[in-house]
């Protein structure tokens, strides 16, 4: 029979405790997170409860469900506020600046990635001022501006502020990404005649697209969401975004909580699909920059 030294826990005693240690924290670390969760959620799906519920149910049992399920907010939400019309406007100009930020933003940050020229470290400096300053800062300027170049009142005016003060972000991702890309790809492709313009299309473009499409995702809800800059650039009723829609809803005397609930699940609804379909390239395309390879 073996003998246990005075002192000494078995092995097996050890191994038992360690286990049951890393249970506990593993269970603990999932009801935390399922807290987490929980919480973070809440607000969401109390959004969506009280988008069918009447006015004097919103204010007089606000946590609760609703007692009668009123799916006639969604269609007065939609006729009133013209949200079939503010929804295409958004569309528009977000997936117009989109594409013009991607564009831009990818052709700059291959430039300053992978190029060697004078001015580089001035221009990058320039990028870094843009996204010290404070965006709404710069209304009253722009509006000037803008109402000097005649545009006024028309989809250019959201397009252009919103591709200028996207486009460092979209530089600083993309070009943090293009740094762990080998430099042997665009030499290979050289030898195989392509020019500058051929390693951008066939090179450049097709292996950033997980940071592109974390720019894409960060410039999405920051374009859709907007409400200062469609609020002073457009006046015309026909051009009005979702953002401004919801103010229909609301006038000096009161607010139709039950309406503008409805009208904001809609407006919130696309937000929540790009970003459940991409959100794994939000992470990739953050940290793939850090680590060359």
């Amino acid at each position: 029979m073996k003998t246990i030294a005075p002192g000494r826990v078995p092995k097996t005693t050890t191994n038992t405790s360690s286990r049951v240690l890393n249970f506990r924290a593993s269970w603990l670390l999932h009801l935390f997170l399922l807290a987490y969760a929980l919480v973070t959620l809440y607000p969401l799906l109390w959004l969506f409860i009280s988008s069918f519920k009447s006015n004097q149910e919103f204010f007089g049992s606000p946590f609760a469900l609703p007692s009668v399920w009123q799916f006639e907010n969604y269609t007065r939400a939609w006729e009133i506020g013209g949200i079939g019309k503010a929804f295409l406007n958004s569309v528009i100009v977000s997936v117009l600046s989109l594409v013009l930020t991607l564009f831009l933003g990818t052709l700059t940050a291959f430039i300053v990635s992978r190029l060697n020229f004078r001015f580089k470290g001035f221009i990058m400096m320039l990028f870094v001022l843009g996204m010290l300053i404070p965006i709404h800062s710069t209304l009253v300027p722009l509006f000037i501006l803008m109402k000097n170049l005649g545009i006024l009142d028309t989809y250019a005016s959201l397009i252009l502020p919103y591709t200028a003060f996207e486009l460092p972000i979209a530089v600083f991702v993309i070009a943090a990404y293009l740094t762990s890309v080998p430099k042997e790809l665009e030499e290979a492709a050289m030898i195989d005649g392509n020019g500058y313009w051929g390693i951008f299309y066939r090179i450049i473009v097709p292996l950033a697209v997980p940071a592109m499409a974390t720019v894409s995702i960060l410039g999405f809800l920051r374009f859709w969401n907007d409400f200062a800059f469609a609020l002073v650039f457009i006046n015309k009723q026909a051009l009005k975004t979702l953002p401004l829609s919801l103010s229909m809803f609301s006038d000096g005397y009161g607010t139709d909580y039950s309406l503008t609930m409805a009208a904001i699940s809609i407006a919130v609804i696309p937000t929540i699909i790009i970003y459940l379909l991409f959100q794994n390239q939000i992470m990739k395309g953050m940290v793939a920059g850090a680590v060359k390879g």
